[in-house]
């Protein structure tokens, strides 16, 4: 149907993360994204982007990552991203109309939304909100709870 869903454009939507140790905050995150559009596509953190941005190796590799992101029924594209920031050609190339941020990422939605538009890029970019308990389902409490539980 040449991108085209019942003679209506079909909506892509974009999200990028490390998505280490996949959560259910991953999942309420994805979840909300693909609702926005009708296809869900993933860029997943290099391994050195994940070093720089929280100073911690992952947990699992990029490769790895990118595999169980694959494996969710909501996504239906995974890459993984550059070293480093934003690989704008990456997703000049991907084309969003969306781009969703995840309401623990520290993105400024206008400031991206600039930096976009300056290198072509023209999506919409909407921050998704907290629907579950951020004290349990991020990565970095439950490596603590591992750590606490099992490292005495």
């Amino acid at each position: 149907m040449d991108g085209e869903t019942e003679g209506r454009k079909r909506i892509r939507v974009l999200v990028g993360g490390v998505f280490d140790l996949l959560h259910v905050g991953h999942i309420h995150f994805l979840s909300q994204a693909k609702a926005l559009g009708d296809e869900l596509v993933v860029i997943v953190a290099h391994d050195e982007t994940v070093r720089k941005r929280k100073r911690r190796d992952p947990v699992n590799t990029a490769e790895d990552r990118a595999e169980l992101l694959r494996a969710l029924k909501m996504v239906d594209e995974v890459y993984i991203g550059s070293p480093g920031g934003i690989d704008y050609e990456l997703v000049r190339r991907i084309d969003p109309d969306i781009i969703a941020i995840g309401p623990d990422q520290d993105f400024n939605c206008e400031r991206l939304r600039d930096a976009l538009r300056n290198h072509g890029i023209e999506a919409e970019v909407i921050r998704i909100p907290y629907l579950y308990r951020s004290d349990r389902a991020k990565t970095s409490k439950i490596i603590q709870r591992i750590v606490e539980a099992y490292c005495d």
